[in-house]
């Protein structure tokens, strides 16, 4: 019996003592559960929580940094304003190519020669209309003779007023063939123009001459072959004393490149040289399938080493500026921002969307959101944020 009063009352006090420990436990939960208060988008955490201890801050100080560096790939291409793609002006065979790709031409300069049954027959119409003015100069002076002979005889009583009226309709008719002779010789002379082929050449051919001086990229015919297409280009020239870098930067980067600015370049043909050039052009729209802005800068080479289709990447030329800067741990990401809990008192956050740059080690510079001087959670914002939530 002993036996068993001693079991009981080691079971009571073991009861009792498990009671009591759990009656001092419920504080601590309670603590550990303090109540939050939110107001306007402000976190209120009770001055005796303890939650309080976890939360660091820092001021936030300014300093000089690098914003960020945009880094692109692109490729050379010839100026769009300064291209000419050469094609058949009429039908015909060319007989002749006078350059070569990678030749050096001037403006003006021949680079082929057609000949052209179009050519052929211009040349032939403009010695028919050449020979009609003449037939009906000759007309018409005769026909002025008539009418003033015919007067003269009226005047005399010789022939009836009908012989008068008949020579001055004779007359109007010469005057109006004149007329329209002079202006189809005056037609076929424009077309000879157009050819380039001097009035009375027999047999004649056409040149194709340079529109611009340049270079020639490439040529797309032979002598001997005959075309009928005058829209399929022969050959193209460009004039690369300029060219551009086209760049596909990407969307979320593009506020960072404004035209007028300079960039650096790098291309895989020169890798231990750096370009510079100046943005001419930033496209009006996004391409959906890559998320990217085509950027263009212009480039002097006036040694002609840049060469279209030459790959190569775009940087943005990087520019300082004194922003505030944070310690990475401050910045916490959220569904659709980063955003850094501000402290406005003791126990008081409040959140505050931000941009940022270039991360440099441990530091991040604050583009936009926060000030100078303004206490900043560095330890303890992803505990604010499981709270606002």
């Amino acid at each position: 019996m002993n036996g068993l009063r001693k079991v009981g009352v080691a079971a009571a006090v073991a009861v009792c003592t498990w009671l009591g420990c759990e009656k001092r436990q419920v504080p601590v939960q309670e603590a550990a559960q303090a109540p939050v208060e939110e107001e306007k988008g402000e976190i209120r955490l009770p001055e005796d929580s303890p939650q309080i201890g976890r939360i660091h801050v820092t001021v936030a100080r300014q300093a000089t940094v690098p914003l960020d560096e945009v880094v692109a790939p692109g490729k050379i291409e010839a100026n769009p304003n300064r291209i000419a793609r050469i094609a058949m002006p009429v039908a015909g065979r060319v007989t002749r190519v006078m350059v070569a790709v990678g030749d050096a031409v001037t403006e003006g300069q021949r680079l082929l020669s057609i000949e052209s049954p179009d050519a052929s027959a211009a040349s032939s119409n403009y010695q028919q209309s050449v020979a009609r003015v003449e037939e009906t100069k000759a007309n018409l002076a005769k026909a002025e003779a008539d009418l003033s002979r015919v007067k003269d005889l009226y005047k005399g009583r010789a022939i009836a007023q009908k012989e008068v009226l008949s020579a001055e309709v004779a007359l109007a008719q010469a005057s109006s063939a004149a007329r329209q002779a002079k202006a189809l010789e005056e037609e076929n002379l424009r077309r000879l123009e157009i050819f380039r082929i001097q009035p009375g050449e027999r047999n004649p051919s056409i040149d194709v001459r340079a529109p611009l001086a340049g270079k020639v990229l490439d040529i797309a015919v032979a002598a001997g072959e005959y075309r009928n297409d005058t829209s399929a280009p022969l050959m193209t020239i460009a004039d690369l004393s300029t060219v551009f870098m086209a760049a596909d930067v990407p969307e979320s980067q593009i506020r960072l490149v404004t035209e007028g600015e300079t960039v650096r370049i790098r291309l895989a043909a020169y890798p231990a040289e750096e370009f510079t050039g100046t943005v001419a052009r930033i496209a009006d729209v996004v391409d959906p399938q890559t998320r990217t802005v085509k950027v263009r800068a212009v480039l002097h080479n006036a040694r002609g080493r840049l060469r279209p289709e030459m790959f190569g990447q775009i940087r943005h030329e990087e520019t300082f500026r004194k922003v505030p800067v944070l310690p990475a741990s401050a910045i916490v990401q959220t569904d659709k921002q980063s955003v850094v809990y501000r402290e406005k008192g003791k126990g008081v956050y409040e959140p505050v969307t931000v941009t940022f740059g270039k991360q440099d080690g441990d530091r991040v510079p604050v583009l936009s959101g926060i000030a100078e001087g303004d206490r900043v959670v560095v330890d303890g914002g992803m505990l604010l944020k499981g709270v606002a939530r």
